[in-house]
């Protein structure tokens, strides 16, 4: 395990002002009503108005997408220009699969603490329903011919070489959800880490259960502020995460057969995070900024850590990314009040709640003289997590962070940790402080 002694964020402190998200609409088949620009415009306007200074002062816009699409290359130029930020406020798109919200954030905050900006607004988008759907490389190499064909008979002779097969269309959201190097889709690795820790459906049935009741009781309870809703160009509202299921039970879960390896694996539709479109920002800033603007303070980042790892493995991510910031820290589980671990599957979360207080896998995999204390149900996603209000994988990094530090404030705690596992075998971690009151 690679780590080291301190992180840049000691001297230079790095404050979280504030941050705002979109409810998080399930992906129902056809593109939904917003693109990715769109959802973070919304989110990112709304926390803008409640600041005390124009776009135009803002040093730089960082969001994370993994797929954006022909329409809004570098998305986060995109969407600066479009919040009135002006053409000098510079923007650059960052991509780290479903890390890339929170890998935007690390990018702004290693800026403040380097004294290279004093305000980013940093985040991340992703409309999964407008992934495209792409020619096979048949088709393109044939509509190729078309257009090199001059004359009638040359395009009649291309025609004819026209196959059905070449009309096959590539699903790129399937596609990107499946490790090139390894082969295999990223439910199929949790299929392999419930077969590596013996997890059994009924426990991810269970865990999934889970996930949708805190989610219900968060909303009845109006712990989720920081949404800002929604509104289609034909006037339709959304006011919140539309993929929760409050009548969801065991009964209902079990009934659902598995969606990676049939007819015997354990991974289905409801036991994993929902394929959605969402958005969340945060603005990061200086202390010199603070204190210039007076600005109302969240909480500050204390640290960060990103760790590889076996890509068929990949949703162990977490273990490998938050334990070399608890030992460069001295910290062990009972000094972190709340933690927020991506719900990419639910296999893959209790794999990672093992792994952490295995004292093999610690010793082996982490090279830690001994495992951690088990992290404490009670503390863990407490509002749900993915597989109850969805994945969109750019902005969960994002969403889970501002969620963290809302929780803490609400909460009246001070440390929290957020971490997610990372397709092709990698895991992001934070570890935020919420700012005294």
């Amino acid at each position: 395990m690679k780590t080291t002694t301190s992180s840049l964020y000691d001297t230079n402190e790095v404050y979280i002002v504030d941050g705002r998200r979109t409810p998080q609409l399930k992906a129902l088949g056809p593109p939904g009503p917003f693109r990715a620009s769109d959802l973070a415009v919304s989110a990112a306007r709304q926390l803008l108005l409640t600041l005390p200074f124009a776009p135009e002062e803002l040093d730089e816009v960082i969001f994370g997408c993994v797929s954006s699409g022909p329409d809004e290359a570098n998305i986060a130029r995109v969407i600066a220009l479009r919040l009135g930020c002006g053409d000098k406020v510079h923007a650059m798109t960052v991509q780290r699969n479903c890390a890339s919200g929170m890998q935007a954030q690390d990018c702004a905050a290693q800026r403040i603490a380097n004294g290279q900006a004093d305000l980013i607004l940093a985040g991340g988008t992703e409309a999964m329903s407008h992934h495209p759907v792409m020619l096979n490389n048949a088709m393109v190499t044939w509509l190729a011919h078309w257009n090199q064909a001059r004359s009638l008979k040359q395009k009649v002779r291309v025609l004819g070489r026209l196959k059905p097969g070449y009309l096959q269309p590539i699903i790129a959201l399937l596609r990107g959800l499946t490790d090139p190097v390894v082969g295999m889709s990223m439910g199929q690795t949790a299929e392999q880490l419930a077969e590596d820790f013996a997890i059994s459906r009924e426990a991810m049935d269970r865990f999934a259960l889970r996930s949708h009741q805190r989610l219900a009781a968060a909303v009845e309870a109006g712990h989720l502020e920081e949404i800002v809703p929604l509104i289609d160009k034909k006037g339709k509202v959304y006011p919140q995460d539309n993929g929760l299921r409050p009548d969801s039970t065991m009964e209902k879960l079990a009934r659902l057969k598995p969606a990676f390896d049939r007819p015997f694996g354990k991974v289905t539709a409801g036991n994993s995070a929902q394929v959605t479109d969402g958005a969340a920002c945060l603005l990061l800033a200086s202390a010199r900024a603070v204190e210039k603007h007076d600005l109302p303070v969240l909480g500050r980042l204390r640290d960060c850590h990103w760790a590889g790892l076996e890509p068929q493995r990949m949703g162990l991510g977490p273990v490998y990314a938050m334990a070399p910031i608890m030992a460069r820290r001295q910290l062990d589980t009972e000094a972190i009040d709340y933690w927020e671990i991506n719900e990419a599957f639910a296999a893959q979360i209790l794999a990672c709640l093992q792994a952490w207080q295995d004292p093999d896998f610690c010793r082996d995999h982490l090279g830690l003289p001994q495992a951690f204390h088990p992290i404490p149900e009670e503390r863990l996603n407490v509002d749900g997590g993915g597989v109850s209000l969805g994945h969109p994988v750019g902005a969960s990094g994002a969403r889970i962070v501002l969620h963290l530090l809302k929780t803490l404030e609400r909460e009246n705690a001070r440390l929290g940790m957020a971490s997610l596992c990372i397709g092709g075998g990698q895991g992001g971690a934070m570890l935020v402080e919420r700012s005294p009151s």
